[in-house]
């Protein structure tokens, strides 16, 4: 994949931030240029247009269809814009694209009425401030992530008998995925994996929520069922409309096989052994949704060398450049291969598979794993 182009400081000298760019552009963007090509403008599309311009553009010729892509993105550009923005582009384009013309004046010298510099000009001043507001948005942004990587366990608690391998990528700077661990007491720790409905800031914030209410009520909470009917009801009062979070929550017990669970509207956990895999039981509704809903504590033995393995649907979702998603199906065939491995080579195994299906393709959505393997 890519890597991240490179950001030069504000005091960095020109000659050397212009020396820097060409290394990126010769070692990561030339040998795939194509596909970056097509990336950037699926994402373009993807951001600028509706999804009944997509559909039409799809029945259009090569010709057509690049003179209405091209109308659309300008016309859904300029209606992002700020209304004064609005005003200054157009009239940048209106100066741009007027003939240069000579006016002569009083005594006979002839000056150039051209507007296209002062169009130019607008457009720079437009630019910078888009720039600002990114630049000012990404740091906020940035802080955020800060935050969200403090809120994370900086290290599992060691608890004999098991291999623990915890893994979160968000697809934007803040992700709405949860995973996290926790010390409930003498040889019992538990695991949680989260996912909250949509992307980006307002998933992270409810994301935070989710933590926090675990976090509180986990060491005291008389039973897993319990655990899940208090922060549903919590989430369900304090959270926001049209927003609620699927929960994988375990508890291990030092030296000991017997798993604890609950599933709160997540897909269900796979056990992965030397003679296969299955999928466990499917869970209850997902929390933030119904007030009242009751949970059901699940259990499972687990036997040395076997593994459980939770997942967010990012892991499924992933699409890739052609718009397939990496689905059940190709995850279902990895398992059978990661019996023999530890924890983190099982769980390094499927994000290389999720990376090799989606390419150069920019992540969709979060994606989260935990990998729990009985030694």
């Amino acid at each position: 994949m890519l890597s991240n182009p490179p950001t030069a400081p504000p005091d960095k000298p020109l000659w050397d931030t212009l020396k820097q760019d060409w290394r990126y552009v010769r070692d990561d963007v030339r040998p795939g240029w194509r596909g970056m090509l097509r990336t950037t403008m699926a994402e373009l599309k993807e951001f600028y247009l509706t999804p009944e311009h997509r559909q039409r553009l799809a029945g259009m010729g090569t010709i057509r269809r690049g003179l209405w892509l091209a109308g659309w993105l300008l016309k859904s550009l300029f209606l992002k814009l700020t209304p004064l923005r609005r005003f200054a582009f157009l009239v940048a384009l209106v100066l741009l694209l007027s003939s240069p013309r000579l006016v002569t004046t009083g005594n006979g010298t002839n000056v150039g009425g051209d507007g296209s510099m002062f169009g130019a000009f607008l457009l720079v001043c437009l630019l910078l401030l888009e720039l600002k507001d990114k630049l000012l948005a990404r740091h906020e942004l940035e802080a955020g992530r800060s935050v969200q990587r403090a809120l994370m366990p900086d290290r599992c608690p060691s608890l004999g008998g098991w291999d623990v391998w915890l893994y979160t990528r968000p697809a934007n700077d803040v992700g709405g995925d949860l995973v996290d661990c926790l010390e409930l007491g003498p040889g019992r720790v538990a695991f949680t994996l989260a996912d909250v409905a949509g992307k980006a800031l307002p998933a992270a914030l409810l994301m935070a929520k989710v933590q926090s209410t675990l976090r509180a009520l986990a060491t005291d909470a008389p039973s897993l069922s319990h655990l899940a009917a208090k922060t549903n009801d919590i989430l369900c009062r304090d959270g926001l409309a049209n927003r609620f979070a699927t929960l994988l929550y375990f508890e291990l017990r030092h030296n000991d096989g017997a798993v604890g669970l609950v599933n709160g509207g997540h897909m269900p956990p796979v056990l992965v052994s030397a003679g296969g895999y299955h999928e466990l039981q499917r869970g209850d509704m997902a929390l933030g949704m119904m007030p009242g809903a009751a949970y059901r504590a699940q259990h499972q033995d687990v036997q040395p060398g076997e593994m459980l393995i939770g997942y967010s649907d990012g892991l499924t979702e992933a699409l890739n450049a052609a718009g397939e998603f990496f689905g059940e199906d190709r995850l279902r065939a990895v398992f059978p291969g990661l019996a023999p491995l530890s924890a983190k080579q099982a769980g390094e195994r499927v994000l290389e598979s999720v990376d090799a299906f989606i390419g150069t393709t920019r992540p969709y959505d979060d994606l989260s794993l935990i990998v729990l393997k009985r030694l």
